[in-house]
């Protein structure tokens, strides 16, 4: 038995959002070699990236209630299966259609990824700790986009891109074997975790202010929470958040290789970086939320602190990466901007888990997951478009920058603590 399951948990939890990373990048790094291949322009691939997120939007929100009704365990092992498998077929790919079917799949299999995570967390950590782990398990999204560079750049320059989708398949059904055996929804229906581990939790969520329920007796359901101003603007929030990060994630690639010359072994190097400091912004933020916390006493304010500094902080800077001329501090700013962003990454779900009762963990993080990664399907079209119409990508970066702003304003001047003359009770 493992005496301290729920950090092994929080260790695959953070493999898993490497592989998520590994496999999502993997097409933008070889997009040059796959055009040629398969003679796909910038305005097609444009909506090629922003068909993945068709499906990956629509399953945030069903893989969250999935995810309330089935445990996290099952929904998130299916799905790392599934999407392995996708991803490992778009070595099938044949044009422009093919491909697009394939990504839809694909994103379909990824959706639940987030609401299942966060519910996982919600069965093993008490509030104080949720930004923490989720902060730790996060900081892989980065890291699978570091290494995503060399693995793939290397895979598609030895062997061509197709090996190179195969390889990322086997991975994660390894991964998915290893989630299997260890993971739990809970301890209390862990097999595998030690009694003075199991002791600890239920310590540390007995002391918890417990969850709020209706005047019936019953949890919240959805719509309660879908009319809570907080729900809805952390939502948009997430939104900005993934603007950026879906628009680094599609295009930052090409624009090294066609804005300023890159081969394609020099930018997956350099896309290195960003990702390398993205890493440490996500596992530094949610730690630095629970500090402001332990010092504040007030879980929504040391939230609120981190997302609109670091939200506004990342708008800054992409929208500057994106006028400067020289690579190096184009890259630079590039980077800092991602710091920024990440830093932010575990906060959208910390506050899910300060204000949503327990059984509604699942569908309300599957909410907030399916609008922003509505951001994925209009951000990479958008860019498509200006890029394919203007053959410059400065305007993109600007605009982008321009959304997360409105995100971190938005939050700065609506977040406040939920207003309730429910009676709180035991759970």
């Amino acid at each position: 038995m493992l005496k301290n399951l729920r950090w092994t948990l929080v260790l695959l939890l953070f493999l898993v959002y490497m592989i998520n990373y590994l496999d999502r990048i993997a097409l933008s790094l070889t997009v040059p070699l796959v055009e040629k291949d398969l003679m796909i322009n910038a305005e097609q691939f444009g909506m090629i990236f922003g068909s993945f997120f068709f499906g990956y939007a629509l399953f945030n929100f069903i893989g969250g209630l999935a995810t309330d009704k089935f445990g996290p365990t099952i929904v998130l092992g299916t799905a790392v299966g599934m999407w392995s498998l996708f991803c490992g077929m778009t070595a099938l790919a044949t044009g422009f259609w093919s491909m697009m079917i394939l990504r839809v799949l694909f994103g379909m299999a990824e959706g639940p990824i987030c609401a299942s995570a966060n519910k996982a967390i919600n069965g093993w950590f008490p509030k104080k700790q949720a930004a923490t782990a989720m902060g730790l398990l996060s900081a892989g999204s980065p890291l699978g986009g570091a290494v995503a560079g060399p693995i793939v750049g290397y895979l598609a320059l030895s062997f061509g891109w197709r090996p190179a989708f195969v390889v990322i398949c086997l991975i994660g059904l390894v991964w998915m074997g290893l989630w299997f055996f260890f993971a739990a929804d809970n301890p209390a229906r862990s097999k595998k975790v030690s009694p003075e581990e199991r002791a600890l939790v239920e310590k540390l969520k007995a002391e918890e202010p417990a969850d709020v329920i209706d005047a019936s007796g019953k949890p919240h359901g959805m719509g309660f929470y879908l009319r809570q101003p907080i729900i809805l603007v952390t939502a948009f929030a997430f939104f900005c958040y993934n603007y950026i990060l879906f628009f680094f994630l599609s295009w930052f690639p090409a624009y090294l290789v066609q804005a300023h010359g890159l081969d394609i072994k020099s930018m997956s190097i350099t896309t290195m970086i960003p990702w390398i400091v993205g890493f440490v912004g996500l596992a530094l933020g949610g730690w630095i939320s629970d500090k402001i916390f332990n010092i504040t006493g007030k879980l929504l304010l040391s939230r609120k602190i981190v997302l609109v500094v670091s939200l506004l902080a990342a708008a800054i800077c992409v929208a500057l990466a994106g006028t400067i001329k020289e690579v190096h501090s184009a890259v630079i700013m590039m980077s800092i901007s991602i710091f920024f962003l990440y830093i932010t990454g575990a906060i959208y779900w910390a506050i899910i888990q300060d204000v949503v009762h327990k059984s509604r963990v699942g569908s309300i993080s599957g909410f907030i997951h399916l609008i922003g990664s509505l951001s994925g399907i209009i951000g990479p079209i958008v860019t498509g478009f200006i890029v394919q119409n203007t053959g410059k990508f400065d305007s993109a970066f600007i605009l982008a920058g321009a959304v997360a702003a409105v995100g971190a304003i938005l939050v700065l001047f609506v977040i406040r603590e939920p207003k309730t003359t429910d009676k709180p009770v035991a759970v």
